[in-house]
This record gives structure tokens, C-alpha cells and sequence, in this order.
């Protein structure tokens, strides 16, 4: 089959390798892709975001399948303009996916469906004076999240009132997160570990993918401002197969059944991101598609084929699928531009990448690349994913080889964590 794949990132490059290792898939285009998916399918420069160019796309291409990676495109209402077109698409429409980029939204859906969750409250900019004196009266510390999409960068854990004082009033008027943070979430703080969970549902039926655990700051020990992800690995073993089957019931469960009852069926990838506290999981946040960068270390250890998975959902045939499994264990350590998550340079030479993919079980999924004058070169914050795994499931033999990896590459001004994995198999990851 043909397939159109929307999207640029670390987490399409994912994809796309993926679905390229289909028997069924004879044709893969993406738009408007990377440098590292040109050897996988057509790059054609359309805008993901720009529904009537997609759609134009489509009736030009006529693929037999539509795989939208990021969130933009999916809150701008592409999956729906494509739908009304006629095409078989693998991602929610707007209305479902809000459950991302309306945590607001979010928040009060799981009140209405027992989801468990944090105790929160919601403020937009015209209740200034209100959500001061909550935060004034908060427990500290105290969480606070611009409702909008932020680029997974719209959390900050604020350790003292005037620090929380300080992010409100930046958020509300606009100058931390734009209209990202027109309405701000102030929740209590969760004690516990966060995993990710990704389950692929037609709305009705679904299976879940190896649970993951990304981590969000920027330096070692989990230092530092939130990122999109520094790194990831797969499996994660705090999310045990109890916990696992209670994550289903109590919370997947339930949200697939609430968004069909209120009219809004959920197609495509759910993400949960869990805190887990004593063997019980609160959702710490939705995604609407999947997470970036657990994408890189799910995808290569799972089993099925992805795009007849992926064509299931959009058709509503997930039942015939049956399980989903995976099998191994992978790690992946994202090589960052200096400067991240704020402003950075871009433009710097790259080198080392055929060195890295070299090495044993050593993946490469681009991030924020671009060809220049037929050099590669930077050109985002998060510039590549290292991705290394080990069939056997020996989660530090694979940070190590994805270690080993990362220290063939270079630019000026890269860096990265050096603890990716430190809370599954400990520190010093490097050696």
C-alpha cells in the first residue's frame, strides 16, 4: 500500500523506518520530512498544518493511508478535512485530539469520567487576581501548565510561591508560552515516577505498545527547565504487568469510552503519561499522537507490523489485530544544540552519523536537521536521536551501545544527558 506521512521529527523518522520495514507497504511519502527519511520514501515540501494543501496532496497521491506524527496538524483540524475527503486516516480528529491541546479541556474530562488524576484548577488571563490568591494559598510546590500546546515545554514545577507568582503572570500575559498560555492548569504536584503509555485504538478496540519512560529536563539528575525529551528507553519497569493491566482498566479504558459518549470518538495513538506512587498510576497528561522521543525506542522493539496496526485503527478493525507485543529493550540519548530548550544557533556541520549506525543494533532518527550546499547540518533544538538496542531485553547493554553511538557524532555546540536509563539500570552510562 501507499502511505502519506506527515511530519518532520525524531518521532516521524521513527515512524517511517518502521513502516518501511512492512511487506505491505510499496510506497511511502512524507511531507514534508527530513534529510534522515530520504532514504526511506518521497519528501514533498507541503506544510503538515495546511489543511487544504494535505488534502490537495492527497487526491493528487491517493494513498491508501494518512499517518499524521505531530499534534499541530491534528489541533488545526487536518485528520478532519481529510476525513470529509474520504481518506483513511490514522490520528484524531480536532475534537478528540483536545485532550491535548486543551488541558483545560483535559482536566475536566477525566473529573466527568473517574479518571484519576491531579487536583486542579483552571485560570484564564481576564481571572488574574483569582488564580493569585489560589496559587498564594497553594501547597507548595506547585505545578502549573499553559493549556495550550507548548512543545511539551508549558510545565513549570514552581518550588516556591514567588516563583509561581512570577510563571503565572508570564503565562497569562502572554509573554512565556504566547497564546499557549492564554488559560493556565495550576494543579498539585504528584510524588512518584512518571512512564508513558501508548495505546493504538480504532475508538473501541485498542492494544497497548512496551511502556516507556521519557526524560523531560534538560541536564543530569533530572536538572534543569522541561524540554520535548532529552532521551527515552523502553521497556520501562516500573510499569509492571499489574500496573499495566490496571492503566488499561482504570484509565485508557474509560477515556475511549467518555470520548465516544460525548461524541467524539478517539482514533489513532493515545498517549497517557502516568505518575506512579505506591503501584498506582495518576495521569500526569494526554498526547494525541505519539510521544517524542519514546517513539524511537517503541517502535524499533515492536513486533507487529505497524502499518497494517496503523490502517486497523483508521478502518475500525483493531479487534481482528489481537495483541500488540514487543520484544528486546532500546534506548535512545537525543544530541541537543547549545542553548536548548531556549534560543540556540542553527546551521552547524554534522558528522559522525555513519560511524554512529555502524555500530551494533545503532540507529540515527533525525530531529532537527537540513542539507545545506550537500552538508548536513543543524536546524532545531533536539537535532537527533540515538537509538540502540539489544534483542535480549538488556536494557544497560543497550544505553551503552547507544552511548557508544552518540560518541561518534559531533557539531559545534552539541550536547546531551549522560544518565539517560539512570532510574531502570542506574548511573554512569557513558562507560
Amino acid at each position: 500500500m501507499t502511505i502519506l506521512l506527515l511530519g518532520s521529527g525524531g518521532r516521524e523518522h521513527a515512524i517511517a523506518w518502521k513502516l518501511r520495514q512492512s511487506p505491505t507497504v510499496t510506497r511511502l511519502i512524507c511531507a514534508p520530512g527530513n534529510p534522515g527519511m530520504a532514504t526511506l520514501g518521497q519528501l514533498l515540501p507541503v506544510n503538515p498544518d495546511d489543511a487544504n494543501g494535505v488534502v490537495e496532496l492527497w487526491r493528487q497521491l491517493a494513498p491508501d493511508l494518512v499517518v499524521i506524527g505531530p499534534e499541530a496538524p491534528l489541533a488545526a483540524g487536518v485528520s478532519d478535512a481529510l476525513r470529509d475527503a474520504g481518506a483513511a486516516v490514522f490520528g484524531p480528529s480536532k475534537a478528540a485530539a483536545r485532550l491535548e491541546w486543551d488541558k483545560s479541556f483535559s482536566k475536566n474530562f477525566m473529573e466527568r469520567h473517574g479518571i484519576p488524576s491531579a487536583a486542579s484548577q483552571s485560570f484564564a488571563a481576564e481571572q488574574i487576581d483569582a488564580a493569585r490568591n489560589y496559587v498564594a494559598a497553594h501547597p507548595l510546590p506547585v505545578v502549573l501548565k499553559a493549556s495550550g500546546l507548548a512543545a511539551g515545554k508549558g510545565v513549570v514545577i514552581a518550588q516556591t510561591t514567588e516563583e509561581a507568582l512570577a510563571t503565572l503572570d508570564q503565562m497569562l500575559d502572554g509573554s512565556a508560552f504566547g497564546a499557549a498560555g492564554e488559560t493556565v492548569v495550576i494543579e498539585e504536584f504528584m510524588q512518584g515516577e512518571e512512564a508513558s503509555v501508548f495505546a493504538i485504538t480504532d475508538g473501541k478496540h485498542y492494544g497497548v505498545l512496551a511502556p516507556s519512560q521519557d526524560h523531560k529536563r534538560v541536564g543530569d539528575g533530572d536538572t534543569g527547565p522541561n524540554t520535548g525529551g532529552m532521551g527515552a528507553y523502553a521497556p520501562a519497569p516500573i510499569v509492571t504487568p499489574e500496573l499495566m493491566q490496571s492503566i488499561c482498566q482504570q484509565i485508557i479504558e474509560p477515556t475511549l469510552r467518555g470520548m465516544a459518549a460525548e461524541g467524539t470518538p478517539y482514533i489513532g495513538c493515545l498517549y497517557v503519561g502516568v505518575m506512579i506512587h505506591n503501584g498506582v498510576a495518576r495521569v500526569v497528561e494526554f498526547n494525541s499522537r505519539f510521544g517524542d522521543p519514546e517513539t524511537q525506542v517503541i517502535l524499533p522493539i515492536l513486533t507487529n507490523d505497524l502499518a497494517t496496526v496503523m490502517l486497523a485503527a483508521a478502518n475500525g478493525t483493531m479487534e481482528q489485530v489481537g495483541e500488540l507485543a514487543s520484544e528486546g529493550a532500546a534506548a535512545c540519548v537525543v544530541i541537543a544544540s547549545e542553548g536548548y530548550p531556549g534560543s540556540y544557533p542553527k546551521g552547524k556541520e554534522i558528522t559522525g552519523i555513519e560511524q554512529a549506525e555502524s555500530r551494533e543494533e545503532g540507529i540515527v532518527f533525525h530531529a532537527g536537521t537540513a542539507m545545506r550546499d550537500a552538508a548536513l547540518v543543524t536546524n532545531g533544538g533536539r537535532v537527533l536521536g540515538v537509538t540502540a538496542i539489544n534483542q535480549q531485553g538488556n536494557l544497560a547493554d543497550a544505553v551503552r551501545h547507544a552511548y557508544h553511538a552518540v560518541e561518534q557524532i559531533s557539531f559545534d555546540g552539541a550536547f546531551y544527558r549522560s544518565d539517560i536509563g539512570h532510574r531502570a539500570v542506574g548511573g554512569g552510562n557513558r562507560a
